[in-house]
């Protein structure tokens, strides 16, 4: 079946319906989640039962660089820095010398075995020596399992940073495959530069992504995440456009916003999480329906031993080679060499070759394909039983982050302050106040009229916060947190209910606690 607009819209929503409905078996067979959907789009291409003939390289190139972008600034944006500063050595050697490693040495041997060039197989090598940890996870959170943090930030700063250098050697050695005569010296200033200007330009956007998010003041609450989209992807955009990383510039610019406080961080970060969600199922329906299942089986006697030689040998070199010297662990490292699985991003680099009609293309998809599928289903299947093999299976940390909507029920303690003259917080916006962040202000009363406040609102004199939290030491420090100078000694704090305190804010009281494990009042 050809697509066309009248029955596009049709067939892309069913799709993406379906894949979401079947993704939950997932949960209970323990294949990866995005397993699901690249074979929901297998089947409902070419060779499967929805016949949809789909062959476009640059439409699928274009969205997959696309959902590479949301992909990589999501996970820069989630990413803890207090988790990642112990082992940001071990996730930058890994992201650039570890893919440098793993190319070179699966490219020699893929120079071996095959009757490929030595560009070709260095070329072949580069597209698939970047990880994909994003169904890792998810399937330890299906069985149960979790693995020690320390391995955990290693492995989650590795694979969302290294899809840059992988990039990198995949343009380097394409280049060199067109143009056999490019002199080395130019290959290594391109990738050099790529690094430097992508660095660089990273850091300067997630600066300019703070300071632009916190500042603007926005009337309306929904642009903000709009405003989001638009800097990540020029942030990618303008680095790309004067020669540097536009992907390593995403990930760094993002990494920089979600370690510090931004307006509507909670939602943002939510957001992001679903587009990213919509960009990996979208970009593996296409994938399945590019890919032809027939034209697999003709390239499965060099695919295979490809994968076994890059599992077993060329990932364990890298990882050893990189993390032996920062006396990490045997067990983390065997743990970390296993974890090497590879997802979309490959598959996605593999289409640049088709795109620039070199020779051998296709059988490189082909190849990227098979790896990627077989990488994904014997290690992202064995994961569980090889961290309880090494011993470094344990039971998964649930995160306790505040949430008014979850908590509304629970929470502990409620006060109003009042916000006198003197006070340190006056004329700041509440993104500014760098308050803790189990603590809520959940509304604000000046003159009389009740404000939903945001991270831009800016606290006056006289303002009366209502604040929130599930914390006793916070509230018995809210004086010093707010920064108040007059408080009323004479006032001691009392307890209402929820609805008694909205009604009696003009009493003049400095601090109302709040305990809802009291009934509440009629």
């Amino acid at each position: 079946m050809e697509i066309s607009i009248e029955n596009f819209l049709l067939f892309s929503s069913l799709l993406l319906i379906i894949s979401i409905i079947t993704s939950k078996s997932s949960f209970k067979t323990g294949v990866p989640t995005l397993l699901i959907f690249l074979l929901v789009g297998i089947l409902a291409g070419e060779e499967g039962i929805g016949n949809i003939k789909f062959s476009n390289f640059r439409v699928t190139q274009f969205i997959g660089n696309i959902a590479l972008i949301f992909i990589l600034f999501s996970g820069g944006l989630d990413t803890n820095k207090k988790n990642i500063v112990p082992i940001a050595k071990h996730g930058i050697i890994l992201s650039i010398a570890g893919v440098l490693i793993t190319a070179g040495v699966l490219g020699a041997f893929i120079y071996y075995i095959s009757e490929f060039s030595i560009y070709e197989s260095l070329l072949l090598a580069s597209i698939v020596s970047s990880t994909d940890a994003a169904s890792v996870f998810s399937i330890f959170r299906s069985r149960g399992l979790g693995i020690p943090k320390h391995t955990q930030a290693i492995l989650e700063l590795e694979s969302g940073s290294n899809d840059p250098t992988a990039y990198l050697l995949t343009i380097t050695f394409l280049n060199l495959i067109i143009e056999p005569t490019l002199p080395i010296a130019d290959t290594l200033l391109f990738f050099v530069k790529s690094l430097v200007f992508g660095g660089i330009l990273g850091v300067a956007f997630g600066r300019l992504m703070i300071y632009t998010i916190n500042k603007i003041n926005l009337e309306i609450d929904g642009l903000y995440p709009v405003l989001t989209i638009g800097l990540s992807i020029l942030a990618f955009s303008v680095t790309d456009y004067v020669g540097g990383n536009g992907y390593l510039a995403v990930y760094l610019s993002a990494l920089i916003l979600g370690s510090n406080d931004f307006v509507h961080k909670r939602s943002i970060i939510r957001i992001f999480d679903g587009i990213t969600w919509l960009m990996q199922i979208v970009m593996f329906l296409i994938l399945g329906l590019l890919v032809i299942p027939s034209h697999l089986l003709t390239v499965a006697g060099i695919a295979i031993p490809i994968i076994l030689f890059m599992i077993f040998i060329a990932r364990p070199i890298a990882v050893f080679s990189c993390l032996t010297p920062l006396k990490v662990k045997a067990r983390e490292q065997l743990l970390i060499s296993w974890v090497g699985l590879r997802g979309a991003v490959p598959i996605i680099f593999a289409i640049y070759p088709l795109v620039a009609s070199i020779p051998n293309a296709s059988t490189f998809f082909n190849i990227v394909f098979f790896i990627s599928v077989t990488s994904l289903l014997v290690q992202g299947m064995a994961i569980p039983s090889v961290a309880k093999a090494l011993k470094l299976a344990v039971p998964e940390q649930k995160k306790h982050n505040i949430d008014l909507d979850k908590y509304e029920k629970t929470l502990n303690q409620m006060a109003e302050i009042t916000i006198t003259e003197g006070s340190e917080c006056i004329g700041k916006s509440i993104v500014e106040l760098n308050l803790p962040k189990e603590l809520l202000i959940v509304m604000v009363n000046r003159n009389s009229k009740n404000i939903t406040p945001n991270g831009a609102t800016i606290i006056h004199t006289l303002d009366r916060l209502l604040v929130v939290s599930d914390h006793t030491e916070i509230m018995d420090n809210l004086e010093n947190i707010f920064g108040l100078k007059n408080v009323v000694d004479d006032v001691k704090p009392k307890k209402y209910s929820i609805k008694r305190t909205l009604n009696k804010q003009r009493r003049k009281i400095n601090i109302i606690y709040f305990n809802q494990r009291h009934k509440h009042r009629k």
